[in-house]
């Protein structure tokens, strides 16, 4: 039987003590941590960061209480956090829907106004159309052809009255030039006969 001296063992067993004092207490602090960072408590998460093995923190049952009131409060958070998120929702779907109804009321008084002014327009149509009988029509196609023809017409004498401008000016000019070689051979009758 191998014996221990009684100080040694005791020596060992609060070095041992001593060291799971300081895991549990970076334990305590990662957990502390990740709450302010606001991130998920898991046994992975603080093993990570307080630099301790994952069978510390499920065989010490002091860390494995601690992570268990974390992630429950954690928990208990996100409870809280989801139903004021639910109720901010409902709030925003029920000023929405107060919206979207008055749009529709707004919308509906829109359509009403124009159902009733494209009655009166379409009133003014048919009493427009009642004001012309078919003699009054037949008349007024008549004189619109016989316009279009006196236009025609009109047009027509225009050009051969501007082609006939165009030939008198001519003739005129050449007249002009005709004119004035008459009169430069009457004032100077010897340089005409030379010529």
């Amino acid at each position: 039987m191998n014996t221990v001296p009684e100080p040694r063992t005791a020596a060992a067993l609060a070095a041992r003590r001593g060291k799971t004092d300081t895991a549990l207490l970076r334990v305590h602090e990662s957990i502390t941590r990740l709450q302010r960072e606001k991130a998920q408590v898991t046994v992975a998460a603080v093993a990570r960061r307080a630099n301790v093995s994952r069978t510390f923190l499920y065989a010490n049952p002091e860390a494995r209480a601690a992570i268990a009131m974390a992630i429950a409060e954690a928990g208990d958070r996100r409870t809280r956090i989801l139903v004021e998120q639910d109720a901010t929702r409902e709030a925003t779907w029920r000023e929405r829907a107060l919206n979207a109804e008055e749009a529709l009321k707004a919308a509906q008084t829109e359509v009403l106004t124009q159902r009733t002014r494209i009655g009166e327009l379409l009133g003014q149509i048919r009493d427009l159309q009642a004001e012309w009988t078919e003699e009054a029509i037949q008349r007024i196609t008549t004189e619109n052809t016989t316009l279009k023809q006196r236009v025609r017409q009109l047009t027509a004498d225009n050009r051969t009255l501007d082609e006939r401008l165009k030939a008198a000016r001519s003739n005129l000019r050449f007249q002009d030039r005709r004119v004035a070689d008459l009169e430069a051979q009457i004032t100077n009758p010897s340089q005409g006969v030379q010529q």
